[in-house]
């Protein structure tokens, strides 16, 4: 047996509040990261004008739909992964691993073909007008992403095992790095050897000139974003891969887990099913907004994209909890320890609500600047009205999102996927983009239509997940041997 250095939290014993924070802080951090690929995205991008930063708000809408669906597949074996080990069945953890994997992979690659062959019909039916540079540059981007889409699921693959596992800080390094190797490239891929301002930064102007002098490279624009994603995204693929089959994060799949076995694959399609239809309705929602948006033109496109970064920014501490009360709830009802569950959900929710008080009074009086850092240029002013009116208008109603998020992650960490997918698509389809549609076609409010369509649609999402949480059903749905469907309490 190989050498293994098992992080695994103890979530089944002692008390609560420890493993919760053990287990979410390396999972916010890690998220943070994320959001790092975004914001140096974002930024770099900037640099190059409203254009750009537009064509990366097209095609994060097709990006994040392929994602969003690959995604939730992979949270069918947090969920079985966690649950077993729970019940003390490790064999069929590692074998659920590599289930997992083997399947999602042939789902990527079936990802991959068709996103880069539909990438020109799917930048124009969320909005771009073909033609235009926004258009041209949304394309390359994406289909740069989609010819690497592998590397993406491997990463969030290993991720989702992991956390399942109750490990949480190796893929928080894995992600460090490859961050670590995104920041870098990033600039001088995108912007290349003139006038970049990371020279200026260090003070190495003749640098700059020295190495433009001898290759010429300007940069590749739009797509060296891209390129540097890919490459940083590969780096943590492979050493997550080395990592989970070398045994030393504790789950130990073998080279047999990997043929796929129908029972099991009937069980992660059952479970994470809803989980990647949920995700697909998100973000086939948010690509239909950005068409929505797309009506107040291209300032507006791009103010909606900076927010999403924001948000995205904003949306740590609740996705983190969330995907912490995920691995508690599964862990705690697979050892039938149904209160504990419910005192790990509650806990969360407490949290998260003093987390996002704090981090709103933050915000709030930073809205401006906070959105100028991501544009320059003449043309950015109105850019910077719109994003700072997204803190503004929608910031407060993130203390509900929160709540949201963490129920979610309950629901998902039980087994009641269907639950979590039903009042997921409301958030969205029922609040969200009805309103905004109302506000930019009716009442002619334009992109502050859809940041008060945003508060409305988390306020009221919360109170109906609320109501939904408290009649306790969720509590029967624990994953069983039994291949058949989960129970229909949910």
């Amino acid at each position: 047996m190989s050498k293994k250095t098992d992080r695994a939290v103890n979530v089944t014993d002692g008390d609560l509040f420890k493993p919760l924070v053990v287990l979410s802080a390396p999972i916010v951090l890690s998220q943070l990261l994320q959001v790092g690929y975004n914001l140096a995205d974002t930024y770099w991008v900037g640099r190059l004008g409203s254009d750009a930063v537009a064509a990366l708000s097209y095609s994060w809408a097709i990006v994040f739909l392929m994602v969003s669906i690959g995604g939730g597949l992979t949270v069918a074996g947090t969920v079985l992964v966690s649950q077993y080990k729970g019940a003390d069945d490790f064999t069929k953890s590692h074998h659920v691993a590599g289930q997992t994997l083997s399947f999602v992979t042939i789902v990527a690659f079936v990802f991959g073909v068709i996103g880069f062959a539909l990438a020109p019909w799917l930048i124009r039916l969320v909005g771009a007008e073909p033609g235009t540079d926004a258009y041209v540059y949304a394309v390359n981007y994406t289909r740069i992403i989609f010819v690497s889409v592998g590397f993406m699921f491997w990463f969030f693959i290993f991720d989702a095992l992991s956390r399942g596992w109750g490990d949480t800080r190796t893929p928080l390094y894995l992600m460090g790095l490859s961050m670590t190797i995104n920041v870098l490239l990033d600039p001088i891929l995108i912007l290349g050897f003139t006038d970049n301002p990371l020279f200026a930064w260090v003070g190495a102007t003749s640098l700059e000139a020295s190495l433009y002098a001898q290759t010429g490279f300007d940069g590749f624009g739009v797509e060296g974003a891209a390129i540097a994603t890919v490459f940083a995204r590969g780096v943590a693929a492979i050493a997550g891969l080395y990592l989970l089959f070398s045994g030393r994060v504790g789950l130990e799949p073998t080279l047999a887990d990997l043929w796929l076995d129908l029972p099991t694959v009937k069980k992660i399609l059952e479970i994470g099913a809803p989980i990647a239809t949920e995700q697909g309705f998100r973000a086939s929602g948010i690509a239909l907004l950005t068409a929505l948006v797309a009506l107040a033109g291209t300032d507006a496109v791009a103010a909606y994209g900076i927010a999403n970064r924001i948000s995205s920014l904003l949306f740590l501490p609740a996705l983190g909890l969330a995907r912490g009360t995920e691995a508690v709830v599964g862990q705690n009802l697979g050892a039938e320890q149904v209160d504990r569950a419910w005192n790990a959900v509650k806990l969360s929710s407490v949290m998260i609500v003093s987390i996002f008080i704090i981090v709103i009074a933050v915000a709030y009086p930073l809205a401006e600047p906070i959105t100028a850092f991501f544009i320059e240029g003449e043309d950015s002013a109105q850019v910077v009205t719109y994003g700072a009116a997204f803190i503004l208008i929608a910031g407060p109603s993130y203390v509900f999102m929160g709540v949201f998020q963490v129920l979610l992650g309950g629901l998902r960490g039980s087994g009641s996927t269907r639950a979590a997918m039903m009042l997921s698509i409301q958030e969205l389809w029922l609040f969200r983009i009805p309103i905004s549609a109302i506000a930019i076609l009716y009442f002619g409010m334009g992109i502050y239509g859809v940041w008060y369509a945003i508060a409305l649609s988390y306020v009221l999402s919360a109170a109906t997940t609320v109501l939904w949480f408290l009649r306790g059903t969720w509590t029967d749905n624990v994953v069983t041997d039994d291949p058949s469907p989960s129970p229909a309490g949910d």
